[in-house]
This record gives C-alpha cells, sequence and structure tokens, in this order.
C-alpha cells in the first residue's frame, strides 16, 4: 500500500487552505479543559471527548448510573462558552410540545403567539432521556439530525451552536423506553463517566468543601470561536491511507458472529468527523491512526447491535477495543 505518494501534494494544500500553521485548536482545548477541571475531577479523557463531539458537530449521549457527575459535566461544558444552556428532565408524561413549543393564542394581540420549548438554545441537556415515551424522543430526532423545529407546519432554527447532551442510567430499566436504534444513530459519541479513584474522590471533597466551584466559573470560549473551531476542523486533512483504516475497522464490526448488525456507513463517516476534530484539538492538520483509535469505541459502539440482545455498552466497547488490536494500522509518515 503506497500511502506517501500523494502526501506531500495534499499536505501543502491543506495548509495553504489553513493559513500555514495558524491552528489554535490545541490552544482552545488546553482552554477550556483547564476551566471544566476547576469543576470536574480526573475526566479529562471524557471532556476532551466531550469537546471533541462539539467540534465535530454532532450530539453525546452520557451513559453511567446515578451520580457520577454527568449533569454536572453538561453544566460546566455550558458554563464555560458563551453559550445559553437549557435542561429538560424527561418523565412519562413528557410531551414533544414539552420540547419544541406551541403556538398558544393571545386573546389581547388576537393571534396564535409561539411559545419557544427548550430546544431553542446552545446547550440541550436532555436528562433521563430514557424514562420518557417513545414519542416525545422522536421530538428530538428533527432538532438533532436536521437542525430545525417543526411547529403547526412552520419550521424554525434552533440555536447556533446546537449540541444535545442527553444522559440516561444503563442500569435501571424499569419504567424506561430504551432508545430505538434510530435515534442512537443521532449521536455522534456515547461516553461513560466512570467511577473516581480513591485519589481522585478525595480531591472532590477538598474541591467542595467550603463552595460550589460551579458558581464562580469564567467563560472562556465564545459562540465564534466555537464556528470558527468547526470550520477549521472541516479542513483537516484525511490520507487515503487513514481513511482505508477507518473502513477495516468498520467492515471488521459487520463481519462477526457476536454482532447482528455492525456500523453503518453513516458510523463510518461520524468516525471521520470525530478523528478531524481530535486532530484539530491535538493541534495538528492531518490525521493519524492514534486519533482513530482514541475515538472509535466512543464513535462506534452505541451502534452495534449484538446477536444476544440490546443494551450491553460495556460488551460494545470491549468488541470495538478488541477490533482495533486487530485491524492492520498503517504507519507512513502522515505529515509529510
Amino acid at each position: 500500500m503506497d500511502c506517501g505518494r500523494k502526501a506531500g501534494i495534499l499536505w501543502i494544500s491543506v495548509r495553504k487552505l489553513l493559513g500555514g500553521n495558524g491552528m489554535n485548536g490545541k490552544e482552545l482545548a488546553d482552554k477550556v479543559l483547564q476551566n471544566v477541571n476547576q469543576v470536574i475531577i480526573g475526566k479529562e479523557k471524557v471532556v476532551k471527548l466531550l469537546l471533541t463531539a462539539l467540534i465535530a458537530d454532532g450530539h453525546v449521549l452520557l451513559e453511567d448510573v446515578p451520580g457520577t457527575g454527568k449533569t454536572k459535566l453538561a453544566k460546566t461544558l455550558a458554563r464555560s462558552l458563551d453559550a445559553d444552556f437549557a435542561r429538560i428532565q424527561f418523565t412519562p408524561d413528557l410531551l414533544p410540545t414539552d420540547i419544541t413549543g406551541l403556538n398558544i393564542y393571545d386573546q389581547q394581540k388576537n393571534e396564535f403567539v409561539l411559545r419557544k420549548g427548550p430546544v431553542f438554545t446552545n446547550i440541550l441537556l436532555a436528562d433521563e432521556i430514557n424514562r420518557a415515551t417513545p414519542r416525545t424522543q422522536a421530538g428530538l430526532l428533527e432538532c438533532m439530525e436536521e437542525r430545525q423545529v417543526t411547529i403547526d407546519g412552520r419550521t424554525y432554527a434552533p440555536g447556533v451552536p446546537f449540541f444535545v447532551i442527553a444522559t440516561q442510567n444503563p442500569i435501571e430499566s424499569s419504567g424506561t423506553f430504551p432508545l430505538p436504534e434510530a435515534q442512537l444513530d443521532r449521536f455522534i459519541m456515547r461516553l461513560s463517566m466512570g467511577l473516581p479513584t480513591r485519589e481522585e474522590e478525595l480531591r472532590i471533597l477538598d474541591r467542595y468543601m467550603e463552595k460550589e466551584p460551579l458558581d464562580t466559573l469564567e467563560k472562556v470560549l465564545d459562540r465564534q470561536e466555537i464556528q470558527q473551531a468547526k470550520e477549521e476542523a472541516t479542513h483537516i486533512f484525511v490520507h487515503e491511507c487513514v481513511r482505508e483504516y477507518m473502513i477495516d475497522i468498520a467492515s471488521a464490526t459487520r463481519n462477526r458472529d457476536s454482532i447482528a448488525m455492525g456500523v453503518s456507513p453513516r458510523g463510518t463517516l461520524a468516525l471521520q468527523r470525530c478523528a478531524k476534530a481530535y486532530a484539530y484539538l491535538e493541534g495538528r492538520a492531518f490525521v493519524t491512526p492514534d486519533d482513530v483509535k482514541a475515538v472509535a469505541a466512543a464513535v462506534l459502539s452505541h451502534r452495534i447491535v449484538m446477536s444476544y440482545g440490546f443494551g450491553r455498552s460495556n460488551e460494545a466497547n470491549a468488541l470495538v477495543e478488541q477490533i482495533l488490536t486487530q485491524v492492520t494500522v498503517p504507519t507512513e509518515d502522515f505529515s509529510i
């Protein structure tokens, strides 16, 4: 496989497009990570992947047991950005109009007035999304995929940027409605916070001894910088060998007896978008196989349907990690 033949010409084109070395992705990532670390302790990898999903213009599903900091993380990221934040607590009696909004008749004005729902924001926290009925869950589909809201036949645009962070408890199943594959596929990543180590938990106790650090958190990034970062990340160079490597990973998920349904082409596209965003936040203008490995499990695991049942996120993550060790990794220098 000749991976370096065209890299030189393409790399020069990328440098011209981005204005030489004028990349500020690593500086942006460090700024947000340092700010978030004032509240969230020991979760740098999760925060980096969450920021990657934002730059890749996707949405995130945070799946973990209660009390691990899912809601706190979402609020901390929103507070770090100069962006509007809204929260929806999903319950079985929640209606789609509670999310999107509805037209209400105003007697004084003698006309219908749109009362916008919480979806008209920049960062939306959908807390315990699997507690709502499928009809209400579907109310988010159009907003997440099409970046638009239809109310009484009229189409409206939510905020820019628009980033959904949904949470769910993978353990408790009573009174819940598992997300269908169509909606799971709308999340570019599925992440898990995990429990802290003993040292991290001691630091948490110290940090929250006298005050709530979230109350004094400063904004470090504005909306214009976010949109600029998204635009720059789209121009990150992906060599043909790296694209073939991503396809090999996706193909490996389609040829396993333990997998009923492997990753679709939409999943491969999501993997490329996230790898480009991750490379951008690393301060590079090209994607390496390590960037693909860094995001692969979070991007692909929830798109896999296991042969022996649904909702086994740990097994799916482990399977993707196993595939990464088995697929041949290209070793050429992609920065030529």
